[in-house]
């Protein structure tokens, strides 16, 4: 009987163990510590699927070329845009790994909520060494958020799928991105646009959130938004009267994003 007990202990043991070893070998959240751990080790690192520059073949934009950033919290993604002869065209895009909080804006420090608006990155605002892998800083609070009374620091786009007030990629997703804004950046372009929105703000869905406290704010984001579609430039945005506005700025408007 003894003999049968141990029998049944060593199938459940073997079992549990190839169980272990598959989920090790496929669980993001381990591959994103392998990744850091490799990396830190100066260790060959696995990068799924292909290259950047393998992705952008066909697509009439390379490394260099002047680029903008489209973030959407409720789909989780992010849009790479790169420009050419001064309008933008559609080109990447990437999932979102983790965000936090709910849909609106970052109110203030410590509430865990990642930031909705207009923002933009230069090159001192790049961690190459982030303890997330990599990071960029969207530079939180922008003149809008400070003119709100919103507060908070060091809200990043990084790596490590872990996200506190911050927008998270994979490891390999980040690597991407920040070499195509590091290139941009040494090639020319003063700063990196990066737009982020609650959702993709059509009218019909903006119809749909119509009795939110943020309905508002987001109508506001949404003229902007429709602004960048239609003439392919980045947006120039300033701040007047606690509403974002796009043009021209008048002297009385605070300037969020300088172009």
């Amino acid at each position: 009987m003894n003999r049968w007990r141990w029998l049944i202990l060593l199938l459940v043991i073997t079992a549990a163990g190839g169980a272990y070893g598959f989920w090790r070998s496929n669980h993001p959240m381990v591959e994103n510590a392998r990744s850091i751990v490799s990396s830190h080790l100066g260790l060959p690192r696995r990068f799924p699927g292909k290259s950047v520059e393998e992705r952008l073949q066909g697509t009439g934009f390379a490394l260099g070329d002047p680029i903008l950033l489209r973030i959407f919290k409720q789909e989780r993604k992010l849009e790479i845009w790169r420009g050419k002869r001064g309008r933008f065209q559609l080109a990447l895009n990437y999932d979102i790994c983790q965000w936090s909080g709910t849909l609106g804006p970052k109110l203030r420090e410590g509430d865990g909520q990642s930031p909705e608006g207009f923002y933009f990155a230069s090159a001192r605002q790049l961690n190459p060494n982030s303890s997330y892998h990599r990071a960029i800083n969207i530079g939180f609070p922008n003149n809008y958020d400070q003119a709100q009374g919103r507060t908070g620091s060091f809200l990043m786009i990084h790596g490590a799928c872990v996200s506190i007030g911050c927008y998270a990629m994979t490891d390999s997703g980040i690597d991407d991105i920040y070499r195509l804004v590091e290139a941009a950046l040494k090639s020319g372009q003063k700063s990196i646009p990066i737009l982020i929105f609650p959702f993709r703000l059509t009218a019909e869905i903006l119809a749909a959130h119509k009795d939110s406290a943020w309905a508002a704010f987001w109508n506001n984001l949404a003229e902007g938004d429709r602004l960048f579609l239609k003439s392919g430039e980045a947006p120039q945005v300033s701040v007047c009267g606690g509403r974002y506005r796009f043009g021209k700025p008048e002297a009385s408007c605070q300037v969020v994003m300088p172009w």
